[in-house]
């Protein structure tokens, strides 16, 4: 085995695009927006991107892509998220893989002033020689996937019955679902449109009460691969009351972001919107359809919303901390417990 650098964008997408249900967060374009909302990428800033392969025999066996975040004191670590991920072929996680991974990711750590490697493996991760902590969760470690190798009519069958009488309430109330305007977001047509959405995500967290990424944030990941991170809204009578972001990578479609307005809730247009969504990535011949975290405690809401499309739940094993440096980490323990309680 021997650690490579992957500077080929068709590699690694095609790579991540092998194993069923891929993941999108480990993809070419997820490390270009990163760069991109974190700042420039120089040598030791926040943000710097480090795509890392394990080959064998020319072959990749394992990927990671990693994204440096700044801590107190001078240091910093490494986030990998909704990874790192090995060949599907290997079926399980073979342990010295990981170790061998993990043993030259720490290399790269000291030259990087990294006190530790934080992960999202899909699959445990076992008899590791190295130290690993559990943490706090990034992306959500609970999702609902549906099969979209199943038939329309076999899809709606498995939707709970609310669900499906709400659906079809929107399309009785002609509610209508398009495509933002194409080619960025910066002027004309685009820049009204994201507009709107914008204005529909403000809502919509003082509504529900949680924070939303900054403007630029969702401004960025539309510029980034527009081919890939795509905008949809769905109107009433002519005017937008929900729109959605949505991810298309591999064999896979994933709702990021929703937002919706105050007025027309009535019409059940944010239903619409999922259905027309998935049979739009059933045509096009996507595999899955995630719809990226659910919680019964954080978003009681949400997770009734989701589930209620029916779908397969998947449970991740969580967040870990690869500790490199276990004085330091010590230490970053103790200062995130005292920000966090005091």
């Amino acid at each position: 085995m021997n650690l490579v650098e992957i500077k080929d964008k068709k590699r690694l997408d095609e790579f991540l695009g092998a194993r069923p249900h891929a993941e999108f967060l480990q993809s070419w374009e997820w490390g270009e927006f990163q760069e991109k909302v974190e700042g420039p990428v120089m040598s030791g800033a926040e943000g710097k991107i480090f795509r890392l392969g394990v080959e064998e025999n020319g072959e990749l066996i394992a990927a990671a892509t990693l994204i440096k975040k700044s801590l107190p004191f001078d240091t910093n670590y490494f986030y990998c998220p909704r990874g790192p991920i090995v060949n599907y072929k290997l079926q399980i996680i073979n342990y010295k893989l990981i170790d061998f991974l993990f043993e030259e990711i720490r290399k790269i750590a000291e030259k990087e002033k990294v006190i530790f490697l934080r992960i999202e493996p899909k699959e445990k991760i076992q008899n590791s020689k190295f130290k690993i902590q559990n943490s706090l969760d990034i992306q959500p470690s609970q999702t609902v996937v549906l099969d979209l190798n199943r038939s329309e009519d076999e899809l709606l069958a498995a939707m709970h019955q609310k669900t499906r009488y709400n659906i079809r309430l929107a399309e009785k109330k002609d509610v209508k679902i398009q495509e933002a305007a194409r080619g960025g977001f910066l002027a004309g047509d685009g820049e009204k449109e994201f507009e709107k959405f914008w204005n529909l995500m403000q809502k919509t967290s003082g509504r529900d009460g949680f924070t939303p990424h900054d403007r630029d944030y969702y401004e960025k990941l539309l510029h980034v691969a527009p081919e890939k991170f795509k905008l949809f809204f769905a109107l009433f009578e002519d005017k937008i009351i929900a729109a959605g972001i949505f991810s298309f990578f591999g064999d896979t479609a994933t709702y990021l972001f929703g937002a919706s307005d105050n007025k027309s809730r009535e019409v059940m247009a944010s239903y619409l919107l999922q259905w027309e969504m998935i049979k739009r990535a059933k045509a096009a011949s996507y595999k899955y359809y995630d719809f990226f975290g659910i919680d019964e405690k954080k978003w009681p809401g949400v997770t009734r919303f989701k589930r209620g499309f029916g779908g397969q739940e998947i449970d991740y094993p969580g967040t870990f901390d690869v500790i490199f440096n276990s004085s330091k980490y010590f230490i970053y323990k103790a200062l995130r417990f005292v920000r966090r309680f005091f």
